[in-house]
């Protein structure tokens, strides 16, 4: 059965089918001539896959970003980090960087990030000389956060298809978001220095003071989801149903920027992002059932033991494998197919879930910054309005600092750990 679904995904993907669907008919493949089961056992797997309660949070999670975006928060946030940081030499390649970051608690989606917020930054950076490549190649970096910071979509994947605690993993998301943030700013700060750009960036910032009263209302949203999940208020499913409160609260009564014919269109936007993921993930528990049944994650783990005999020589090789499957797969599928097969392994290596959730998503993270199927990078080309192959040789800094702040994060699981500790003592 297993040869079957290989060669099946590999004829599905060479055939440039969807993702899930390639998933779901290699599945249905491998039952129909490699197995005796029933095919009603397709529908009943796609069914359970998609019984969880954590993966209630997602279209929550998912509706909260686009009432942020069409309720005026996002432009509150780009002010306010406009006047936090915009007054330096690349002022306002940082406040990018810092709005990606505020942005991400609260939508958990990279590419809603970028839509967001580089509707409005990546048009000001062209404005003050940053040229349209730089200028989308700091956007699409920036976006990661969103996948990093908590609320992150991603890792609510990881821990439904592993059994790994989501609110551990929200908690354990700050130390690598806020790494990966501060070397993207440092590294937009010497790029600007060097090139002598962004020397007028402070020119039309707000004072500090309106610009933080203004935005007051939107700094709410991510305080109270992040506050109420640290606190042990509510679980990260409850979370997401505070995140729509809070933005339709903020967007149609603090800001009255979101009008009530504008919920339609927010809705629909909301069930098509949903009903995309939710496909995703159906299928891949089909085909992690599948997997599961044929022994093949015992085997890989004997396989890989006598391969690796080290924790640090097996992360390698992850990282070595998550980077190219990270280059041509959707993230979400990557997610639920690989995820339940490498973390026992890693667990049987000592390595603790959470932190090996962190290394798995970071991976992936970089893997939308890079060619040939990085969404984050035709996001933000779309945005700019400009070919894929102009943003690439702005990029490559970017990638090699974030490649970085990935080995750090692998071999240092301090840095995914202590919030965990501190918060939650364990």
């Amino acid at each position: 059965m297993n040869a079957v679904i290989a060669v099946s995904l590999l004829i599905f993907f060479f055939m440039g089918v969807p993702i899930a669907i390639a998933i779901g008919l290699a599945s249905i493949a491998g039952i129909q001539f490699g197995s005796n089961l029933p095919l009603l056992l397709v529908a009943q797997r796609m069914f359970v896959g998609l019984d969880s309660f954590p993966l209630m949070a997602i279209p929550l999670f998912i509706l909260a970003g686009n009432l942020m975006s069409a309720g005026g928060i996002s432009r509150r946030l780009v002010e306010l980090a406009k006047a936090l940081v915009g007054g330096i030499q690349g002022g306002l390649a940082c406040s990018c960087v810092l709005t990606c970051m505020m942005f991400a608690s609260v939508s958990g989606s990279s590419v809603a990030t970028t839509f967001a917020i580089g509707s409005i930054l990546i048009p000001a950076m062209v404005k003050h000389g940053y040229g349209k490549p730089l200028a989308a190649s700091i956007q699409a970096s920036s976006a990661e956060l969103g996948v990093l910071i908590p609320p992150s979509i991603p890792l609510i994947l990881y821990g439904v298809s592993t059994e790994t605690s989501v609110g551990q993993l929200f908690i354990a998301g700050f130390g690598p978001g806020l790494l990966v943030a501060s070397a993207l700013m440092l590294t937009v700060l010497v790029i600007c220095r060097l090139r002598g750009i962004g020397t007028h960036d402070g020119d039309d910032r707000q004072v500090l003071w309106p610009a933080f009263v203004n935005a007051v209302p939107a700094l709410l949203v991510p305080f109270v989801i992040i506050g109420g999940i640290y606190a042990g208020v509510f679980t990260p499913t409850e979370a997401s149903v505070a995140a729509v409160a809070c933005a339709v609260v903020v967007g149609m009564i603090c800001y009255r920027e979101l009008p009530l014919k504008a919920l339609p269109g927010i809705l629909r936007q909301t069930v098509i992002s949903t009903t995309t993921i939710m496909l995703i993930i159906s299928a891949a528990a089909l085909f992690s059932f599948l997997i599961a049944r044929s022994g093949l994650p015992g085997e890989v783990a004997n396989w890989i033991k006598t391969v690796f005999s080290e924790p640090w020589s097996f992360l390698l090789a992850v990282n070595v494998l998550l980077l190219i499957v990270g280059m041509f797969i959707e993230t979400s599928a990557a997610i639920l197919v690989l995820a339940p097969i490498l973390t026992p392994v890693a667990v049987s290596f000592g390595i603790n879930p959470v932190h090996f959730g962190l290394v798995v998503v970071v991976n992936l993270a970089l893997g939308m910054i890079t060619p040939p199927l990085g969404v984050n990078l035709f996001a933000a080309c779309a945005v700019a309005k400009i070919p894929l192959e102009k943003i690439i040789p702005q990029l490559i800094w970017f990638v090699l600092v974030v490649f970085c702040c990935l080995m750090l994060i692998t071999y240092i699981p301090a840095i995914t750990l202590w919030p965990v500790e501190i918060f939650m003592g364990s």
